[in-house]
């Protein structure tokens, strides 16, 4: 890897851990961590890990999926985002592992969907 193609990897890298401080500040606050743990910059996409008081969280799923969401959006370099908790959880925060297979619920939400989105994160 050149200079410059380590420089523009260093600061994407800059960038996204200053969206993820800017953007999500409570997963410090409440004792989380979120940290890079690959970047592909040619296929655009970054793996982030959710430690910490993440692991194990209820609301870690609706996180995991704001990240996802937003990012895409305000990294233009960034075209994919997988993230996880590291808890039984699976890539992008499936939580199909945990707890006998059961997933969280929500009032008016049907099971008859397969799709693996997740809720949608009240920030």
């Amino acid at each position: 890897m050149s200079t410059e193609s380590a420089d523009s990897e260093n600061e994407l890298r800059e960038r996204i851990t200053n969206f993820l401080r800017r953007n999500f500040p409570q997963i410090q606050m409440h004792g989380g961590s979120a940290a890079i743990s690959h970047l592909d910059r040619e296929t655009g996409e970054v793996h982030v890990q959710l430690g910490g008081a993440c692991s194990g969280c209820g609301i870690s799923p609706m996180t995991i999926q704001a990240i996802k969401t937003r990012m895409v959006k305000e990294i233009p370099e960034i075209n994919e985002v997988h993230a996880d908790t590291g808890m039984g959880a699976g890539a992008d925060g499936d939580l199909g592992g945990m707890g006998g297979g059961m997933s969280p619920s929500f009032p008016g939400e049907t099971s008859d969907d397969d799709s693996n989105e997740g809720p949608q994160a009240p920030f």
